[in-house]
């Protein structure tokens, strides 16, 4: 993990701790709170087109960054939690993702890896 990843890790749970919140971040709320997060993120692209999707306008932009600034903060908190490394469980994840999806297989497809041929 870089310094700065684990910078902004480390005052993510200082910012809580001084606030004194995290008799309200147990990973039940926690996943609850990313799941209302994405849902206010997804409600950013409600009615709109693909193409419209591509292109948002600063403002729009402006909204989106706030809602999954607030899914990443919940996801450390939940991860904090648990006792999860974020970034050493998503580099594993990745991992299992390439074994999962061959280069040669997956490129360009939108298969599920168990239909991949």
């Amino acid at each position: 993990m870089s310094d700065s990843t684990q910078e902004l890790i480390d005052h993510l749970l200082e910012f809580r701790k001084s606030r004194e919140w995290e008799q309200f971040h147990d990973p039940k709320n926690l996943a609850e709170a990313i799941s209302i997060e994405a849902g206010e993120l997804l409600e950013n692209f409600l009615w709109k087109t693909t193409d419209e999707s591509k292109n948002l306008s600063e403002g729009e932009i402006s909204k989106i960054e706030e809602e999954v600034a607030d899914i990443f903060i919940f996801l450390v908190y939940l991860s904090e939690e648990v006792g999860i490394d974020l970034i050493k469980t998503a580099k594993r994840k990745i991992e299992l993702n390439e074994l999962k999806y061959p280069e040669e297989k997956a490129r360009g497809s939108s298969k599920k890896y168990s239909e991949l041929d």
